[in-house]
């Protein structure tokens, strides 16, 4: 019988998400029409019609703007719910298709315009490594959570490195190649990961 709980997010949660994605899509398309460098946060807020109290709740430096996403918590709540018998690998493939395999072309589009931010822009390719090393902590955090180890154990971090670097060459493909699909790219990465890397 139904309890009244849903994992649909609630009406305040709904409403900030849609607020922060607003100034993200504003902000993306003032960064490609003028360049990062030449926009400012005033301009963004103006775009967005938002204070700037408003503007620095969700985001706290113009860098955030490009690099936010919400995909890690939900690839790490999809990869916990895996069965325990599946190998971490194998739980991550399932985890990563479920993110990112629903994501509309507009999604799609938009992902291609903040990672062509990322490639030419200095201070974000700075910025992105720190956020690559959080999602490494994060898989990794998950991984020892899920096998019943240390988070400090050596294999498991090397295992969320791994993780990490295919979905960097993911990223490097899907910026290359403007037809590649990022569910297709991640599919085959992951394809390689679990046959043991062999060329």
């Amino acid at each position: 019988m139904p309890d009244g709980t849903s994992d649909r997010p609630g009406l305040r949660e709904r409403k900030k998400a849609r607020t922060r994605a607003a100034i993200q899509s504003h902000a993306l398309r003032l960064f490609t029409e003028q360049g990062y460098d030449a926009t400012t946060i005033d301009q963004v807020i103006d775009a967005a019609e938002v204070s700037a109290s408003t503007f620095f709740r969700y985001f706290p430096t113009k860098e955030s703007v490009v690099l936010f996403d919400d995909f890690d918590p939900q690839i790490v709540s999809a990869f916990l719910a895996q069965p325990a018998d599946v190998p971490p690998v194998a739980a991550m493939r399932v985890a990563l298709r479920e993110a990112f395999g629903d994501l509309t072309a507009e999604q799609l589009e938009e992902q291609r315009e903040r990672l062509a931010l990322v490639l030419d822009v200095p201070a974000l390719r700075g910025a992105i490594l720190d956020q690559l090393s959080q999602s490494m902590l994060l898989i990794s955090e998950a991984i020892a959570d899920r096998a019943g180890r240390p988070r400090d154990d050596f294999g498991v971090r090397t295992l969320a490195g791994a993780i990490i670097g295919s979905m960097f060459a993911v990223l490097s493909e899907l910026a290359d190649d403007p037809d590649a699909e990022l569910a297709v790219l991640v599919d085959r990465a992951f394809s390689f990961l679990e046959g043991g890397l062999r060329l």
